[in-house]
């Protein structure tokens, strides 16, 4: 076999020795399979090493990006012909089945190593099919398994956000019909995000921190994640709970943003390409959250300690709330409050009295008690679907009012 197609040997054992419609398969002794099996394991060093090398010595970047694709579509094909070879096999001895198994194996092996070292010539945006998804999905759960091991996942799961990316992380890889198209941007991304989990450090004051180690890895990885940034604002509101005063609250908070914006990021790395940056989206909620505490301070709206006075024992019970349920999401029932206290339809001391004020008598389909602070809070993250949502119900009572 010449160098000029270092898949040759792989090609045509799949396609000729290893194809059920031109062999009968099911007559490889036990040593012809072991024989196969150790010439694999040989076979995948052997390519990694010329691909290499014939990287090497190419002159210009686009005759790299070239033959890598040219490299990467050639395997992927290969990749199909192989399942298709073993979809074709009724019954098939165990010792065949380890053929199988180290074969794709060997073809998942190149394809990573293709996406790690070459990654920046590959297109992102390309849909993965779904023969090489399957590979690329059993491959991904393989590292999951390995890393609850690796690490104390019991320590993990309580370390905030980690129960929220093992629960994505698997569902992924568990999940048989995606609702959308997976791209090699997804399994770069993960891929990248497993592989810095391996790599984290954990520090025994970690709890003193409000960016957890996992947090400055889904930092430095751009992960947009509409509900980790819920989690991470919620995190920090919290952790503001034991100031005494806004002013203090104020300080907590630069120092927060300060940690925040001192954080690493990777360049062109980000889970939702079709969503802002993370960074984008804490810098405007940090600089609003400080605005609008500043604003109090501004009007002195401040708590003054309340006279100690001898409680009194209740004898009533609690005066149950007759709430008005509202056919909107959280979220765009605080855009539609924020826009009128900022439009002074609803005029208030305080944005904070007119959500304290009004939310706990409001409940949506999806949840009966609402936290005015996180509506609120999530008021200034909102989605572009939420608004348009929100802009909706607000054109169709204007088109009731016209109708009057």
């Amino acid at each position: 076999m010449t160098d000029t197609y270092p898949l040759e040997s792989i090609d045509l054992l799949i396609t000729v020795t290893l194809n059920p419609e031109d062999n009968n398969v099911k007559t490889l002794t036990a040593d012809q399979c072991e024989q196969i099996i150790t010439y694999l394991k040989r076979e995948t060093t052997r390519i990694q090493l010329i691909i290499k090398t014939q990287t090497f010595t190419l002159q210009s970047t686009k005759a790299v990006e070239l033959l890598v694709r040219q490299y990467y579509s050639s395997i992927i094909n290969i990749t199909d012909i192989a399942f298709a070879n073993q979809n074709r096999l009724d019954d098939c001895p165990i010792e065949l089945k380890k053929v199988y198994k180290t074969l794709l194996t060997t073809l998942s092996e190149l394809i990573s190593f293709l996406e790690a070292r070459f990654a920046k010539y590959l297109s992102p945006e390309e849909r993965v099919n779904s023969n090489y998804l399957v590979l690329t999905k059993s491959a991904l759960k393989v590292k999951l398994d390995k890393l609850r091991q690796h690490l104390n996942y019991k320590v993990l799961q309580e370390m905030p956000p980690s129960k929220l990316i093992f629960k994505r992380l698997y569902r992924f890889t568990n999940t048989k019909n995606h609702k959308f198209e997976v791209t090699f941007r997804a399994i770069f991304y993960k891929n990248e995000l497993v592989k810095g989990l391996y790599g984290l450090k954990f520090e025994n004051n970690e709890g003193n921190d409000v960016f957890t180690s996992v947090d400055k890895l889904l930092i430095y990885l751009n992960y947009n994640s509409k509900t980790y940034i819920d989690q991470l604002t919620q995190r920090i509101i919290k952790a503001l709970e034991p100031c005494d005063d806004i002013t203090e609250k104020i300080e907590r908070l630069h120092y927060y943003q300060k940690a925040f914006k001192q954080q690493h990021r990777k360049p062109g790395f980000k889970l939702n390409p079709g969503y802002h940056d993370l960074k984008a989206i804490m810098d405007d909620w940090f600089e609003l959250e400080i605005r609008y505490l500043e604003r109090l301070v501004q009007f002195s709206i401040v708590s003054l300690p309340k006279p100690t006075v001898s409680p009194k024992p209740n004898t009533t019970a609690p005066k149950e709330i007759n709430k008005v349920r509202c056919m909107l999401t959280t979220d765009q029932l605080g855009l539609i409050l924020r826009g009128a206290d900022e439009a002074r339809i609803l005029v208030a001391k305080s944005m904070n009295q007119v959500f304290r004020t009004l939310v706990p008598h409001l409940s949506t389909p999806f949840k009966e008690n609402l936290s005015y602070d996180a509506m609120r809070s999530k008021s200034y993250i909102a989605e572009a679907r939420d608004k348009d949502i929100a802009i909706q119900a607000l054109e169709k009572i204007i088109n009731k009012i016209k109708g009057y």
